[in-house]
Formats: C-alpha cells, sequence, structure tokens
C-alpha cells in the first residue's frame, strides 16, 4: 500500500505507474482516494472544531456552576448534547470513508523502481547475467520423473490414491537428497549471518492481507475450513508477520531471519508435461530469507540476497542466471524483483528456481511495522528472497549432476548431509 500523500501530491505519478503496470482499469481509483480523502479530511476537520467547541463549553459549566446561573447551564447541556450527536455522525463518516479509502488504496500498486524495465509479462523479463556454463552433455537427458523412478525415488500413484493430483512421495535417495539440500541451505545462510526460525506454517486473514496482493492470495492461498486461518504458500509471509503492529528497535536494523517450511499453493491451471513431474506442485519444502532495515539500505540488501541465491546454486554445480522482472510481471506490493533461474541441460533452457523482491514499506505500511528514529516513527522496508524450494532445485540438481550411465554426482558440499556418499547410483530392477 502507498503512501496516501503520493494521491495528495502527485495523483499523476501514481497514475503513470499504473501504466507502467498494464493496469489501466485501476485508473479510476487514483482520483476516488483523491475525491473521497478530501471528503474525508473535511470530515475530520469538522468533527475536530466540534469536539473543539465542545470542550469549550463543557469548560464553561463548571463556571456556570460556581455563578449559580442554572438557566445557562441546562442551555450549555443541551447545546453539548446537540454537539455530540453532530460529532457521532460524523465520527460514523469518518470510518465509512477510511474504510472506502483503504479499501481503494489496497488494490492501487506499489511505486516501482525506476530501474525496472517497463513491459506486458514474464515473456520481457530481461536477462542480467550467467553464472557458470550452461553445458549441454553429448548424451541424453532424461525427464527429472524418470531419473527419479531410476531410483526408486518417485512414487506419485499412491500421492494420487492419498490426496490428488499435485501431490508426491519422495522415496530413499531422493527424499534424503531433497533433505540434504535443505539442510545445507539453512547452513549456508546461517553462516551468512541470518537467524534461523521455523515459524508457523498457518496465519490469520489480516497477516495474509498484509504481504500480498488479492490477486496472489486467491491464486495461491489454502483457507482451512470454518477457521480464519490459510496454509502458507511461501514462510515470508508468516516471518513478516511476525512484526505485525511492533515498533522495531532502530539499533536492531536490520533484521535478517531464515526459514524452513513446507509451502502449499493451488498451482491454478498447472498442466502439460513439466506439471506432471514435481515442477508445479501443491506441496513443497523452502529455505527462506528475509530482511527488516532502513529504508535507505534496501537496495543494498536486495542486491545480497539474490547473491546469496547464486553464490547457493553454483556450490551444488548448476549454472544460473539471474532475470530482471518487468513492471508487468512484479506484483502489485513488488518495487523491484529479480528472478534466479537453473540451466535445465534436457531442455536446453532456464527455468525459475527462486525470485528476490524489495517491498520497500508497502507490507510495513499494511501491517504497521514501524521503527523509532531522531526524527519519530517511520515504517521499515522489507526484503524477501528464496533460498532454496525443495523440488525445482532438485530438478535442476539431478539434470546437472546426471552422468551418462545413469549415475548422480553427489557434490562436495551435500556429502557430509548424505553419509559421505559421492554417488547415487540407479537401481536395477
Amino acid at each position: 500500500m502507498i503512501d496516501i500523500n503520493l494521491i495528495r501530491e502527485n495523483k499523476d505519478l501514481v497514475k503513470e505507474n499504473i501504466k507502467k503496470k498494464f493496469q489501466d482499469q485501476k485508473l479510476p481509483l487514483v482520483d476516488e482516494v483523491y475525491e473521497l480523502d478530501k471528503l474525508y479530511r473535511e470530515c475530520k476537520n469538522k468533527c475536530d472544531s466540534l469536539k473543539s467547541k465542545k470542550n469549550k463549553l463543557s469548560d464553561s459549566i463548571g463556571v456556570l456552576v460556581r455563578e449559580k446561573k442554572q438557566e445557562e447551564i441546562n442551555q450549555t447541556k443541551i447545546e453539548i448534547s446537540s454537539i455530540q450527536s453532530d460529532i457521532d455522525e460524523l465520527d460514523k463518516r469518518e470510518i465509512e470513508l477510511q474504510g472506502k479509502i483503504k479499501e481503494r488504496m489496497m488494490v492501487i500498486p506499489n511505486i516501482i523502481d525506476k530501474s525496472v524495465p517497463v513491459g506486458k509479462d514474464d515473456s520481457e523479463n530481461v536477462e542480467i547475467e550467467k553464472y557458470g556454463e550452461p553445458v549441454v552433455p553429448k548424451y541424453e537427458i532424461p525427464y527429472h520423473a524418470d531419473i527419479l523412478e531410476s531410483i526408486n525415488g518417485l512414487d506419485k500413484e499412491s500421492s494420487a490414491r492419498t490426496s490428488g493430483n499435485g501431490f508426491y512421495y519422495l522415496m530413499g535417495d531422493a527424499a534424503r537428497l531433497s533433505s540434504a539440500m535443505l539442510s545445507y541451505a539453512r547452513d549456508f545462510m546461517i553462516d551468512k549471518g541470518f537467524t534461523y526460525c521455523i515459524p508457523p506454517f498457518m496465519i490469520r486473514s489480516d497477516v495474509v492481507n498484509g504481504v500480498m496482493s488479492f490477486d496472489e492470495m486467491d491464486a495461491m492461498m489454502y483457507k482451512i475450513e470454518g477457521e480464519d486461518l490459510y496454509l502458507i504458500g511461501t514462510s515470508e509471509h508468516s516471518m513478516i508477520g511476525k512484526f505485525k503492529g511492533q515498533i522495531v528497535k532502530e539499533e536492531a536494523l536490520p533484521i535478517t531471519m531464515t526459514s524452513y517450511s513446507p509451502c502449499f499453493r493451488k498451482e491454478v491451471g498447472a498442466h502439460g508435461i513439466e506439471e506432471r513431474g514435481i515442477y508445479r506442485v501443491h506441496q513443497f519444502e523452502k529455505q527462506e530469507m528475509i530482511v527488516l532495515c532502513k529504508p535507505e539500505d534496501s537496495m543494498q540488501w536486495y542486491n545480497k540476497m539474490w547473491s546469496y541465491t547464486v553464490e547457493l546454486f553454483r556450490s551444488l554445480d548448476i549454472p544460473v542466471r539471474t532475470l530482471e522482472c518487468c513492471s508487468g510481471d512484479l506484483a502489485d506490493l513488488k518495487v523491484k524483483s529479480c528472478d534466479v533461474e537453473a540451466w535445465s541441460p534436457r531442455q536446453q533452457k532456464y527455468f525459475e528456481v527462486g525470485s528476490c523482491s524489495t517491498l520497500g514499506d508497502a507490507q510495513a505500511r499494511r501491517l504497521g511495522i514501524r521503527t523509532k528514529g531522531k526524527d519519530g516513527n517511520y515504517f521499515v522496508h522489507t526484503l524477501n528472497n528464496t533460498v532454496l524450494a525443495s523440488t525445482r532445485a532438485l530438478i535442476a540438481f539431478l539434470e546437472n549432476n546426471y552422468n551418462e550411465d545413469g549415475s548422480i554426482n553427489v557434490p562436495k558440499v551435500l556429502r557430509p548431509y548424505m553419509g559421505g556418499k559421492e554417488i547415487i547410483k540407479p537401481i536395477k530392477k
């Protein structure tokens, strides 16, 4: 949610930002908020004036009592009662106008950074840099589900019976490998100075509304029937929610946290071969990172955070690249975002394995997360980044560490988590 002062002082900037995001249907909201805000401030000023008048009249009663002017006392009380009635009506009107303003403000997108390229969707994202050589071996790389089946590592038939489509059982070395990568990612981030956290896996609607846009919520979140709880689609939501309504100490900034959690997503509309394996599923595990910081430090942290993901994947012998997300691909709360994509030697192209975003003060403004500086309270900036998402990281790992004989190399960094195992061999049937 943007600062309403932007609409009061620079409507054109807000409208231009909406146009850059190709959301012209939201343009009328800016004028609506502007007019509603004018009414609200008029109403508030009138109400404040009446409250001041009422207080003066109330103070005068004491004088009238001492002077024993009963008739004037009675008239003053009648006038106070009438004023209070007007105040009550104006208070109701204020609340009504505040609700209408907030309803519209929650839909108006955040102001994107000047460096963000303008484009309609993810097809217009811009490559920033490649890391590692994207090798295509002379031998064929099987589909990841086939690799997993070769080590008896994937069972989707059973999960279809227990849970339906979009779920899976990981077995044996595949399950161990997934856990190993997550444990390595956890320790990797701890070594970077981040505080490890296991957060709640369910959050209330006021937290959901605070951390993401309505469109994202509808497309992603599973709601618990009969309760005001949602299963998290990513742990950044519950980690940011931890600070809801809080005034954090400025000297404690930056707050850097990394978390493990299962993640649950609807993944509406998923289809095709890449969805039949574990590329797009309803449940996976994730190591995430978040930062709360001063506004002037947010871009510095943004660049640090995505670089950590690049570093981690390269340590797993996986070539990656970074992509600058264009304006039309940014969720409404984001100021700037980049994707980290891993190389797929089977498809001979890159695919997304993580995303890093700075949201400015949008989440903090929605959730009421402030810090106290020398000039008073102000909203912190929040950032989030994927360290490692289990299923997509596993796909990238299998394809890039697959040998011609069907075996899978285990990089040095993972061996301590794999009982010293250096190679995973296919199981003969």
